[in-house]
């Protein structure tokens, strides 16, 4: 199996249930996806191949590699950048509101790994193929704020460790639907795909089976009539983890086009959630590295329609 391809991994909780569908129920893949996967030899049941009609028994250990989309091919584009810090090593960028960080389906141009090709050459990680080039990890779209990008595959080795042991300090600054009930805080919930939508992910009991635990700290700034002004830090980084987890306060983040959906938007084109300080030891020299982004126009210009309430 090639190493460099993504790899996950399910637990079935069930007799008797096919291969192809327990894995398109567990993930965001179609039907039709999934039996590709398995067909060319990406799916393994307790590390051995199986077709698509076996049927799991429960306590079956089911894993998966993603080839990369080969039909896209990044090209570099002359875009704006907003470089925070870059040596040789590393580059750190605030990404704005509505950028993609990597292409994919739907999103071939455009996106940071477009630009950041164009401003680099040739100085990027490969070790994420072609598709990631240099990304170590990334934020939503329509989330704004700071990002580290590997420029060589020296730096983004333990910058991926890092991130597995969760040595990153990362504070993300959110508006939110209401108020939670106290100033301070912490959830601790799993997350995983949602059962009802798969498109979507969702909170979960500790311990839940396919499911990765999460844990967020937050603090509420200011509260305002309807919506508090939050700083949130991250411990670990699931998909959607402050989304979901804030849901989970029955505060959803402002302008949440998924998790939030039908409220008042304030003319936002997505969720008020800005990556804001960044902190951890650099992967070559070792020295402490902290940056910090003032609050992008969108959300300073609604923090001050909420003022006026």
């Amino acid at each position: 199996m090639n190493s460099d391809l993504h790899y996950e991994e399910l637990s079935c909780t069930d007799d008797n249930i096919r291969l192809d569908s327990f894995i398109a129920a567990e993930t965001s893949f179609s039907r039709s996806r999934v039996a590709k996967l398995i067909q060319d030899g990406y799916v393994f049941v307790n590390d051995e191949k199986a077709n698509k009609s076996y049927r799991l028994s429960k306590g079956d250990i089911i894993g998966f590699r993603i080839p990369e989309d080969t039909c896209i091919d990044a090209k570099p584009e002359d875009l704006p950048l907003n470089i925070v810090y870059e040596d040789q090593h590393i580059v750190v960028i605030n990404k704005p509101q509505g950028m993609v960080v990597h292409p994919a389906p739907g999103n071939h141009t455009g996106t940071l790994v477009n630009a950041l090709l164009y401003y680099c050459k040739d100085s990027l990680s490969g070790i994420n193929g072609k598709l990631r080039p240099g990304i170590v990890h990334r934020i939503d779209k329509d989330t704004s704020g700071l990002l580290v990008v590997a420029k060589s595959d020296s730096a983004h080795i333990p910058l991926t460790e890092m991130f597995k042991k969760h040595d990153f300090r990362r504070t993300y600054h959110a508006i939110l639907y209401g108020c939670p009930k106290n100033d301070i805080g912490t959830v601790e919930l799993a997350i995983g795909r949602s059962k009802k939508d798969r498109k979507k992910m969702a909170f979960y009991p500790l311990d839940t089976p396919n499911t990765k635990k999460a844990r967020t700290h937050y603090r509420v700034l200011e509260r305002f009539r309807d919506y508090s002004y939050v700083e949130l830090q991250l411990e670990t980084g699931r998909t959607h983890q402050i989304r979901v987890h804030m849901l989970s306060l029955s505060c959803p983040v402002l302008a949440d086009p998924i998790y939030a959906a039908g409220r008042k938007t304030f003319g936002l084109q997505g969720q008020c959630l800005h990556a804001k300080t960044i902190s951890f030891a650099h992967p070559i020299t070792g020295k402490n590295m902290e940056f910090d982004s003032p609050l992008p126009d969108y959300f300073q210009n609604t923090l001050e329609v909420l003022r006026k309430l």
